[in-house]
């Protein structure tokens, strides 16, 4: 019974994510759960931890984030699409949850800030781990649907330990690769491996020497620490890149960290050093 009740949320997920353009009728997404509107509310959040209206505000604000930082869209289409019928509304709730206005987010963000960035970087020996996987298709911002219902299921399904930790593996270059099509995977690893059925996976991250960014902010915002670590401290350290995916571990929990505060460790694979 709980694989119906998380394939009906999972719907609803679903077409949250491909209608974020759209105005968002909660009583529609009760039919489309197939679940009364005077208790659907009730479970969603029973079940995912938050209220679906947070969970709507949540991934507008994050990609119109995006949108503000990666491309040139006019700040009132923005707005509109994130469901605001003004940019006053809309400038008002994204100051209050990324400190600063669009308009100032867009010009002074700390993704305008790649010539000036000087981030924390330590070249780490990792040990080979296996994470409970599972896979995203489309733009890499996107990828907190997976988590949300990677989440979900591990907390249904495996006791709650500290020990759980937070990662994604990116296998395409999103300059590269039409958005659409980038393959991810989002990820927990833990001690307590539960026994896994379609279309969760046990996924290998290979072990070895990597080069561990640290970044604070929003994730919108991390364009611009691998253009660093790319284009700066990769070619003056003097080492090669290794045959493995990138890999993000995330600090904290964006449902309850403001985006500012917010911190990832960019993992880039490192060839072994021969002498």
């Amino acid at each position: 019974m709980t694989n119906d009740y998380e394939a009906r949320i999972e719907r609803v997920v679903a077409y949250i994510y491909e209608h974020l353009d759209d105005p968002l009728d909660l009583n529609r997404l009760a039919d489309i759960a197939c679940l009364s509107p005077y208790h659907w509310h009730r479970v969603y959040k029973a079940m995912r931890g938050e209220t679906i209206a947070t969970t709507i505000k949540r991934q507008r604000l994050t990609r119109a984030a995006a949108r503000l930082a990666q491309t040139p869209m006019p700040i009132d289409e923005v707005a509109r699409d994130s469901g605001y019928d003004n940019v006053q509304s809309f400038t008002r709730i994204f100051k209050s949850v990324y400190g600063m206005p669009p308009a100032t987010y867009r010009a002074r963000g700390s993704h305008r800030l790649e010539d000036l960035a000087v981030y924390d970087v330590q070249v780490k020996r990792v040990e080979p781990m296996t994470a409970v996987t599972l896979e995203h298709r489309g733009p890499y911002i996107d990828i907190s649907r997976a988590f949300d219902r990677l989440f979900a299921w591990v907390f249904s399904t495996v006791s709650f330990s500290p020990d759980v930790r937070s990662v994604a593996i990116f296998y395409d270059d999103p300059t590269s690769v039409p958005a659409a099509q980038l393959r991810s995977r989002a990820g927990v690893v833990t001690t307590a491996m539960p026994t896994l059925e379609p279309p969760f996976e046990r996924t290998p991250i290979t072990g070895g020497e990597y080069a561990v960014l640290r970044h604070k902010g929003p994730y919108a915002d991390m364009k611009a620490a691998y253009d660093w670590l790319y284009g700066t401290w990769l070619p003056q350290s003097g080492r090669l890149p290794a045959d493995a995916p990138c890999v993000e571990e995330y600090l904290n929990n964006p449902r309850e960290t403001v985006p500012t505060e917010l911190l990832s460790d960019i993992y880039l694979p490192l060839r072994e050093v021969t002498a």
